[in-house]
This record gives structure tokens, sequence and C-alpha cells, in this order.
């Protein structure tokens, strides 16, 4: 692969971090169906995934304006 073309695909790396775009659409609209407030994690090495998780989400927005 050309340096170029590496240097390229890093910087459309970043963005997607950036701009949270590393979800399939479709997991995207599936996680604001359920309305999930948790948290995903996903375990990168080599370009492979190693593992995935999630932690559900106790709390809602709601909860927090009690909290203050």
């Amino acid at each position: 692969m050309e340096r170029g073309a590496s240097e390229s695909y890093f910087v459309e790396f970043r963005r997607k971090v950036q701009n949270s775009e590393l979800l399939a659409l479709g997991v995207s609209q599936l996680l604001r169906e359920i309305r999930f407030t948790g948290r995903v994690s996903v375990v990168v090495q080599n370009g492979e995934i190693l593992k995935s998780g999630y932690e559900e989400g106790y709390f809602t927005r709601r909860d927090d304006r009690r909290l203050i």
C-alpha cells in the first residue's frame, strides 16, 4: 500500500472516530430503537476485532436532574 493511500485511510478513520461513525447504520438504528443508554466497547488489534461488549446504563437523564 502506498504511503499516501494509507495516510488518507487513517485520516478517514480519525474522522469517523471523531464523528462517532464507527458502528454500522443498522446497529446505530437498533440502539436508538431500544433507547440504549449504556456503553459499547470494541477492542481491535491489527485490524481484527478481538472483543466486544456492552455495559447497560442504569440511570437516565431524568435521574441526573434529581441529583442536582
